[in-house]
C-alpha cells in the first residue's frame, strides 16, 4: 500500500496538476496547435509538390524528390530540428531575430513534407491510368488533369494515412523545446517539464500527457470515421457496377402501334 502512496503521489498529486494547469491551458495548448497546425499546412502543400515531382517523367524533378524523401524521412526528427534550429540560427537572426520559433517550425515543415509527399504520391498512382487518359482525350494539358482530376482523386484515397501522419507530427512538436524557446513559447511538454523539474513530481506531467490526448485522440477516430464512410462509398460504387455488367440484356420494347415480326419471318 506505501508503493501505491508513493506512485499516486508522483504521478497524480492534484496540487501539482493545478498549480500547472493554467500554462497548460493558455500556453501550452495554443502554442502546440500552432506549432502543429502551421507545419501541417506548410509540410501538406510542400508535400504535394514533392509527389507530383516524385512520379514525374524528367529525372530532373524525379530523383530530386526521391532524395529529400529519403534524407528527411531517415534522419531521426530531433536531428533535423537540431540542424535547421542550430545551422540556420544565423540566418534566422537576420529575418525573425533571436526568435528560435519559426526555425522548429520550418524544421517540422520539412520533415512533414516528406511523409505526406510519399502518402499523396501513392494515393495519386493508385489512381486508374484510364482517369489521366480520359482527361487528355478530352483536351485536358497533362498539368490541368493532375490539378483538376488526378490529384482530387488520390487526396481523397489517403486522407487517413494524411490524419494519422497529423497525430504523429502533434506528438513530434514536443520536441522543438530543444531549441530553447521562452516562457511564452513553451508547448505541452515543456511547460509539464518545468513543472516537475521545479516540484520534483511528474504529476504535471502526467496532465501534459493527457492534454496530448485530448487533441489526437478525437483525431484518430475522425480517421476512422473517414476511411469507414470511404470504403462504403467505394463499396457501393463496386456494387453498382457488378449489377450493371451482370443484368441480363433484354429486348427494346415494341413500339406503340407496330407488330411484332413473326419468328422466322424476314424483312423482304
Amino acid at each position: 500500500m506505501d508503493q501505491l502512496g508513493t506512485l499516486a503521489e508522483t504521478f497524480f498529486n492534484w496540487g501539482s496538476m493545478r498549480s500547472a494547469i493554467s500554462d497548460l491551458l493558455t500556453t501550452g495548448v495554443p502554442n502546440t496547435l500552432i506549432l502543429s497546425v502551421t507545419s501541417a499546412v506548410i509540410g501538406t502543400l510542400l508535400g504535394l509538390l514533392l509527389a507530383v515531382a516524385g512520379i514525374a517523367r524528367t529525372r530532373w524533378l524525379r530523383w530530386p524528390a526521391r532524395v529529400y524523401t529519403d534524407v528527411f524521412r531517415g534522419l531521426p526528427a530531433v536531428v533535423t530540428i537540431l540542424l535547421v534550429g542550430v545551422g540556420l540560427a544565423p540566418q534566422g537572426m537576420r529575418i525573425w531575430g533571436p526568435d528560435p520559433y519559426p526555425l522548429g517550425i520550418l524544421a517540422l515543415s520539412l520533415i512533414a513534407a516528406a511523409y505526406f509527399g510519399e502518402i499523396f504520391r501513392s494515393g495519386i498512382q493508385s489512381v486508374e491510368a484510364g482517369q489521366l487518359e480520359a482527361a487528355r482525350a478530352l483536351g485536358f494539358s497533362y498539368a490541368s488533369a493532375m490539378r483538376l482530376i488526378i490529384l482530387p482523386l488520390g487526396v481523397r484515397r489517403v486522407l487517413p494515412a494524411w490524419v494519422n501522419q497529423l497525430i504523429a507530427l502533434i506528438k513530434d512538436s514536443s520536441l522543438i523545446y530543444f531549441l530553447g524557446l521562452t516562457a511564452g513559447q513553451r508547448d505541452l511538454f515543456r511547460i509539464g517539464q518545468d513543472s516537475a523539474a521545479t516540484t520534483g513530481n511528474e504529476s504535471a506531467l502526467v496532465l501534459a500527457g493527457l492534454f496530448y490526448l485530448v487533441l489526437t485522440v478525437p483525431l484518430t477516430h475522425l480517421v476512422n470515421i473517414v476511411d469507414r464512410r470511404l470504403r462504403h462509398g467505394r463499396k457501393a460504387v463496386d456494387v453498382s457496377a457488378s449489377a450493371a455488367a451482370s443484368a441480363p440484356l433484354t429486348a427494346p420494347a415494341p413500339v406503340p402501334g407496330s407488330d411484332p415480326a413473326p419468328e422466322g419471318a424476314t424483312r423482304a
